[in-house]
């Protein structure tokens, strides 16, 4: 094989005997998982806004973000369900860059996958611990899924992992709902067989073990955009987008249809100040049509302390996205105030 087996990594049985949560804890990620399934289900009306970071760069202001969206969070309790986004994976189009936190807890050195195991769990501890939120992170690679298992309370599948069946059965044996972006080519059809596939049992390789998932009720579909034949990125969030997806589930015979739209990406051609109206835009379309409302539970829209992005260096502003560029905090809270209004 042309690679180095640079050295063997803990199990994530072990990381988590070293690096453990409390039953406290344990009970504030299921308060937020029940809480995310009665949106999805119906039995709650409340709205979801998985929100954040681009990526999760720097421990310090990521949980200071966080603490921000806490104060908000208890003013619109009674709309909104917030779940903070700490992505520690950065998927990579051509598979160079910054690919997250896990490769590199230090943007500025070299690739540390041990170190960045440890990381990423403390970050997901902390924020869970500090402000009790039950939060999100993209399932990159499947087999690193455990690491992080008993913290997270949403997980979501990218454009570009969602045809890959590894992703696919995964997503069926977990107990949290689990968004399926639809692919970068825009084929809905793509994104449906995958919510499928998560929604139905399945016998696995995972990890070495033959295992059996029991299938994922919860599911669901995220509109993000795509990109054209010639490179150009177009939405899918429209009033005509969504009633197509509405009608696409009612013949599928799937479980809670449901749909999370994201706002950045390229529903917003990485315009990331088109986030506020793209939002708006599709609450009208709520507002227009009970069958979109019943459809549409909620948005993911990449928010930080600063607006827009930077390269990463030792001059680097804090808070500011090192990868794609994000909704300043300012512009995000009255975002967040003005969703509820319309809601």
């Amino acid at each position: 094989m042309n690679m180095q087996f640079y050295r063997k990594l803990p199990i994530p049985q072990e990381i988590k005997a070293e690096f453990p949560i409390s039953p406290e804890l344990a009970a504030r990620r299921e308060a937020t998982i029940s809480e995310l399934k009665k949106v999805f289900s119906g039995e709650s009306d409340r709205f979801i806004l998985v929100i954040g970071p681009c990526s999760a760069d720097h421990e310090d202001s990521v949980i200071d973000y966080i603490y921000r969206l806490r104060g908000v969070q208890d003013k619109v309790a009674d709309k909104i369900l917030i779940v903070p986004r700490i992505y520690t994976n950065k998927p990579r189009t051509t598979g160079d860059g910054y690919k997250g936190m896990l490769h590199q807890p230090d943007p500025n050195a070299d690739p540390d996958l041990l170190r960045g195991i440890v990381a990423i769990r403390k970050l997901h501890i902390r924020a869970l611990s500090e402000t009790g939120f039950g939060c999100a992170d993209e399932m990159l690679y499947p087999e690193n899924h455990r690491y992080l298992s008993d913290l997270l309370a949403y997980v979501a599948i990218g454009a570009r992992s969602v045809e890959d069946q590894q992703h696919r059965l995964t997503a069926s044996g977990l107990d949290i709902p689990v968004g399926m972006k639809n692919p970068t080519g825009g084929d809905i059809s793509v994104m449906m067989n995958s919510i499928t596939a998560a929604q139905h049992s399945h016998m696995f390789l995972y990890r070495g073990w033959e295992v059996k998932s029991m299938g994922n009720p919860y599911a669901h579909a995220i509109l993000r955009g795509y990109v054209n034949a010639h490179g150009q990125s177009l939405p899918n969030y429209h009033y005509e987008d969504l009633i197509g997806l509405y009608e696409t589930y009612q013949k599928s015979g799937l479980s809670n249809p449901a749909v999370i739209v994201d706002t950045n990406h390229a529903n917003s051609g990485k315009k990331y100040l088109e986030q506020i109206r793209i939002a708006k835009d599709v609450l009208h379309s709520c507002r227009c049509s009970n069958e979109v409302r019943g459809l549409v539970k909620g948005f993911m829209i990449e928010s930080y302390i600063e607006d827009g992005c930077q390269k990463i260096g030792a001059d680097e502003v804090y808070g500011k996205s090192i990868t794609d560029p994000c909704l300043g905090w300012e512009k995000t809270e009255r975002l967040i105030y003005e969703i509820a209004d319309l809601l």
